[in-house]
């Protein structure tokens, strides 16, 4: 096997690092870009300092252009950006995915509550890929292919891994996007279940300062 060759510096060394075994799953390719790794964040100091192949950036409050504008502007990566879908719907979020494009996200993702009627809207609008929340193996995923949905974001705690074989042996083909959690073992189970990209949410930067402090004190 050929070696890769690293570069890095004593001053970027201190980064999030996705798990390894990430690396196993197949990817999503987008726009010629094959994306494996997506981190679930919104802090940008965060965001800038990992080695995740893209970013979701999904929070729970209405989202806002000026957020969404920070965002891509401190992303070094591809950025997959919330747009609403639940309390925010219909108009408001196509307008907020028009805005998220012409601004360089490379797609936008909704949340469980969207009616499948704004994910045709927003296909006929857009040109990045739509993607949709899924939390529970109850949801209406043939209702979400039919209506154009492009990625599947599955969401569902201990039951992630169910919902990604539940999607897959529906649609073979559609790309999944699921968490991970931090044990490997739990990644491993999504991707074998058919899962084509994970996320991974990182430690909080209050849990990094403290093991950054605690070697401080030592010293």
């Amino acid at each position: 096997m050929v070696k890769v060759p690293t570069f890095g510096s004593k001053l970027r060394k201190n980064i999030v690092e996705v798990p390894e075994v990430i690396n196993t799953c197949s990817g999503i390719r987008v726009f010629g870009q094959l994306l494996k790794s997506f981190l679930f964040s919104t802090d940008v100091a965060i965001i800038r300092n990992t080695n995740a192949n893209a970013i979701i950036a999904v929070y729970p409050f209405t989202p806002q252009p000026l957020i969404t504008h920070a965002l891509i502007l401190a992303a070094d990566k591809p950025i997959f950006c919330g747009v609403g879908g639940g309390i925010t719907s219909g108009k408001r979020s196509v307008e907020l995915a028009l805005h998220a494009e012409f601004q360089g996200a490379l797609g936008v993702v909704l949340n469980k509550p969207t009616p499948n009627e704004l994910i045709t809207r927003l296909k006929s609008k857009i040109d990045i890929p739509v993607t949709i929340t899924m939390v529970s193996e109850k949801d209406d995923i043939k209702g979400r292919i039919a209506a154009g949905v492009d990625i599947f974001n599955v969401s569902g705690a201990g039951k992630t891994a169910d919902i990604v074989k539940r999607i897959r042996d529906i649609d073979s083909d559609i790309a999944i996007l699921a968490t991970g959690g931090h044990l490997e073992e739990d990644i491993l189970r999504a991707i074998e279940a058919g899962a084509n990209a994970i996320s991974y949410t990182p430690p909080s930067t209050s849990e990094l300062f403290k093991e950054i402090m605690l070697k401080y004190r030592s010293e």
